[in-house]
């Protein structure tokens, strides 16, 4: 049975979040699912990712395909690596000092894309507030011009 690891989506409308979970390929997204190997949750800041190490692993190293989605959320937690440094037969002790000395530079690469991400966040807030701000201004000009121009006929139709 070709199995993939990919995400299930679950949470409330315009709200979720998502499951990494291992089902037959063939099955919709929401399907039955064979194994829950963890979740992931981006509408918190930072994102909220927790995943099992090593049963998405032992999925892996059964032959389970894994859908671009998931292989991005595993490349970014280390698992992907994690799985290359099993492949290459090195024992334990080689993959947790080759995990360690990857790992502050993967935390600074996430730290950097999260800041990013806010500033641009707050960069788009900025412009759309100051859209809003100009269209109301614009419609105060239009209302007093048109109130303006209905005051100065009025007097001049009355008399």
């Amino acid at each position: 049975m070709a199995t993939t690891i990919r995400l299930t989506r679950m949470g409330k409308k315009k709200r979720p979040f998502y499951r990494l979970v291992v089902l037959d390929s063939r099955k919709r997204r929401d399907g039955a699912y064979l194994a829950n190997l963890g979740y992931y949750n981006p509408f918190v800041d930072p994102q909220e990712v927790d995943l099992h190490t090593d049963e998405i692993l032992d999925w892996l190293q059964k032959g389970a395909s894994i859908s671009d989605t998931a292989r991005s959320l595993l490349k970014r937690q280390g698992i992907l690596y994690h799985f290359s440094l099993v492949q290459q037969g090195l024992t334990a002790e080689e993959i947790a000092s080759r995990l360690e000395a990857w790992q502050p530079g993967q935390s600074a690469r996430i730290q950097r894309d999260a800041d990013a991400s806010r500033a641009r966040r707050r960069q788009l807030q900025e412009a759309e507030t100051q859209r809003r701000e100009a269209a109301a201004a614009a419609k105060a000009a239009a209302s007093a011009a048109s109130a303006a121009g209905g005051e100065a006929e009025t007097p001049a139709g009355s008399e």
